[in-house]
């Protein structure tokens, strides 16, 4: 039997719902994603990819359907437990980083660690493994206002990864970089997420990032099926 990470059935989700404007964004979308498995999800711009992403990471309801991760339904959950599962088992990763800005590279990825009750002495330990995985930690002490586009996306990467979440979610992440930068960062993402082995759901338009990724799912008419 498969061990899915991520299991989406029949999701529906309308915005405006039973008003003249009403807009149809997901018709029944059905998605899965095993262990350490890293799939991308390609998308034209305003078919949906953004709202799948959040009521996949708990951070919007459905107004019917699924959401599994790890086996634990999360429908009829509480908003206290869908937080908890938010913090432990999911993280996100945007287009821009957003970054606290009066933190340095390594309190931005301590910080969701002391959150989740880690000592400061083992978060900032893993701060800097996962820094030095991604070939930024000399730029640990720095603001992201003195590092690169790309190196701040390293760090927000770093941070989406800082609990050791189950799976991770990534909205457009190398969309703000220029083609060179977007492809090292790439390349560090994949790093990352290989070597810690948990599973990845990418959205993108790049169709050269997604053709690297294990599978390539299309977003099209508010359904989701194999390109």
């Amino acid at each position: 039997m498969s061990d899915l990470v991520l299991r989406l059935e029949g999701l529906e989700k309308s915005y405006n719902k039973g008003l003249p404007g009403e807009v149809n964004v997901l018709r029944g979308v059905d998605l899965s994603l095993e262990a350490g498995e890293v799939v991308a999800l390609v998308a034209p711009s305003g078919a949906g990819k953004s709202t799948l992403l959040h009521i996949a990471g708990l951070l919007d309801q459905p107004d019917s359907g699924v959401v599994e991760i790890a086996g634990q339904p999360f429908s009829e959950k509480s908003d206290r437990r869908r937080t908890i599962a938010r913090r432990q088992d999911v993280g996100f990763v945007y287009q821009f980083h957003h970054l606290l800005p009066e933190f340095n590279a390594l309190e931005n990825i301590v910080l969701p660690q002391l959150a989740a009750g880690v000592p400061r002495a083992a978060a900032e330990a893993r701060a800097h493994d996962l820094l030095t995985r991604v070939g930024v930690e000399k730029r640990a002490d720095h603001r992201p206002a003195a590092l690169s586009g790309g190196e701040q996306q390293r760090v927000a990467f770093c941070r989406a990864l800082a609990n050791a979440p189950r799976v991770l979610l990534a909205d457009e992440p190398t969309g703000n970089l220029d083609p060179g930068t977007s492809d090292q960062v790439f390349k560090a993402l994949m790093q990352l997420v290989r070597e810690t082995g948990l599973s990845a759901l990418i959205a993108t338009h790049n169709l050269e990032l997604a053709a690297r990724m294990d599978r390539v799912l299309r977003l099209e008419n508010g359904r989701v099926a194999a390109d």
